[in-house]
């Protein structure tokens, strides 16, 4: 009779466990943040550790965008706007350090996201502003030392079928050709460390950092106030080739205007210069073509 309860006893026990450990909730899987103010996303295999701090993320046309240029050519340039869509921006903590000439992709211990989407203007402010501040986000302690962002068509207003849509006015003599460039040509740049007068992404333990991603259009329109043999005049296009292709003295033009009205040589050296434009400060930066 023992023997009969105590195996009752036993073969209860074990369905009860049974039914105690089916109905245990199974763990959700994360979700992608797809806002313009993503939430950090760290790679699983981070070993940092500390006070979580903020990354700001940064966009700079410097002194030729705030300031105007003087073109290769002599033609004095003022920018009203420089438009720009930014797309799926990335710090990395890259070991061994991301060398963009090398090729490839930065090997990451940790990695965050610093942007989803954002629409940007360069020329924004004055001739004092700094930097375009793009967003800013939390982030793990570390050397932040390898950054990637894409330029992606936008979807509304002067942007939408563009990645970056420049507007502003060149004088030269008693010429002026008020102008507006659009490109649509989608890109990644894959960039390692900031090369400059500070150091950039370096964050401490509950501290502030900043990354940059800077724009060189003195390689577009080169720099009168130089040799002409010097960089980066002997590759830039100047606008001297723009202005031949205005109408009415405004010149409107779209990447297949340009390839249509412009030389071929021109309008290759166009397209070699709109893969170079991008840099971290002075840093080298790999430019890969997306799709259309």
């Amino acid at each position: 009779m023992k023997k009969q309860q105590i195996q009752r006893s036993c073969l209860m026990g074990f369905i009860v466990a049974t039914l105690i450990g089916c109905s245990q909730p199974q763990t959700p899987t994360a979700s992608t943040s797809t806002s313009e103010t993503p939430q950090a996303q760290i790679t699983p295999n981070s070993t940092q550790t500390g006070e979580i701090g903020s990354i700001q993320f940064q966009a700079n046309g410097e002194d030729f965008v705030r300031k105007g240029l003087v073109s290769k050519d002599g033609w004095n340039i003022n920018f009203d706007h420089i438009y720009l869509n930014f797309g799926e921006a990335t710090a990395y903590q890259s070991d061994p350090p991301y060398n963009p000439e090398a090729g490839g992709q930065p090997i990451a211990k940790t990695s965050i996201s610093l942007v989803v989407k954002k629409t940007v203007d360069l020329a924004e402010g004055d001739e004092n502003t700094q930097a375009i501040v793009i967003n800013e986000v939390p982030a793990p302690p570390g050397k932040y030392n390898a950054i990637s962002w894409n330029l992606n068509k936008g979807t509304e207003g002067i942007l939408a079928g563009q990645v970056m849509v420049i507007e502003g006015v060149a004088k030269k003599g008693d010429q002026q050709v008020p102008f507006i460039l659009k490109f649509d040509q989608e890109m990644q740049f894959l960039c390692g460390d900031y090369v400059g007068e500070e150091r950039k992404g370096i964050l401490q333990p509950g501290g502030k950092a900043d990354l940059e991603a800077t724009f060189h259009f003195d390689h577009l329109f080169g720099n009168g106030k130089i040799a002409a043999t010097e960089e980066p005049n002997t590759t830039a296009l100047g606008f001297e080739p723009l202005s031949k292709i205005a109408t009415n003295g405004e010149l409107v033009a779209d990447l297949p205007t340009l390839k249509q009205k412009l030389s071929p040589a021109d309008y290759q050296k166009l397209i070699g210069i709109l893969s170079s434009i991008a840099h971290v400060g002075e840093g080298h930066c790999q430019e890969l073509t997306l799709k259309k």
